[in-house]
């Protein structure tokens, strides 16, 4: 999790970032003959799948209704173009999309037939079973669905980011220096010394201290460039990594 100070200085203009992300995935999901569109409805997909879900489970349904309705909701949601009607100058994507699955939720014949199990479009293969799962490690909190939803975004945003970072690490050969340096990211438990981890790789104390450095420097890159899918202006991606950092915690 990224603390205040690294708040500050990731908050820096980063154009490279923005010119290839801002509002990008939701753009490109809204029109089907783009190259692009399937690429980007998977990174939608992926991105707000639990969270639309947990809200779901927070409004009450059981766990193969919120299943069933999250599925076909997605699949509504490419039926009807809806990305394409989502205005970047009207709010943020996450509160469209959350005012459009409200809509959904209400409507009656919609909610009757997702309840015909297996009767849906799938959109994204995504274990079901993985979302309860997940859904059942929640809190039992005082959360209302719409912080809920808040708060797994957020996480899923921070989880994007991290699960990009170890595919780098990975690709790169070096899965074995993420593991050691994984434990020096901000939010954490540190688990060993700056001695320690120098000894695991091989290098020295002042080494470690500037991979640990580099590290932290890309995952909050890559946390932007996660953030600036669905924005669209340098300052917004700022302002909502303020967002983020208050709402993981509640």
């Amino acid at each position: 999790m990224l603390g205040p100070s690294e708040e500050r200085e990731s908050a820096a203009p980063s154009r490279d970032i923005f010119a290839t992300t801002h509002w990008s995935v939701v753009l490109a999901a809204g029109h089907p003959d783009s190259p692009q569109a399937s690429v980007a409805l998977e990174t939608l997909c992926r991105t707000y799948w639990y969270p639309l879900y947990a809200y779901i489970r927070r409004r009450g349904y059981g766990p193969e209704d919120a299943q069933d309705l999250t599925q076909d909701f997605f699949a509504r949601l490419l039926k009807e173009n809806y990305p394409g009607q989502a205005n970047p100058a009207k709010g943020k994507f996450r509160s469209f999309l959350l005012l459009t699955l409200n809509h959904f939720l209400s409507d009656a014949h919609a909610r009757a037939a997702t309840r015909k199990r297996g009767g849906g479009r799938t959109v994204i293969s995504l274990d079901a079973q993985v979302s309860e799962g997940r859904y059942r490690l929640e809190p039992v909190d005082e959360l209302d669905p719409e912080r809920l939803f808040e708060r797994r975004w957020a996480r899923t945003i921070l989880d994007n980011a991290l699960a990009r970072l170890r595919a780098e690490f990975v690709s790169a050969g070096r899965a074995e220096e993420y593991g050691v340096l994984r434990a020096f990211e901000p939010g954490e438990q540190k688990t060993m010394s700056y001695a320690e981890a120098a000894g695991r790789l091989g290098v020295s104390e002042s080494a470690v201290k500037s991979m640990i450095h580099r590290l932290r420097q890309r995952h909050r890159k890559l946390v932007r460039e996660e953030i600036g899918h669905t924005v669209t202006t340098i300052a917004e991606i700022d302002e909502e990594l303020r967002h983020l950092i208050t709402v993981i915690s509640w």
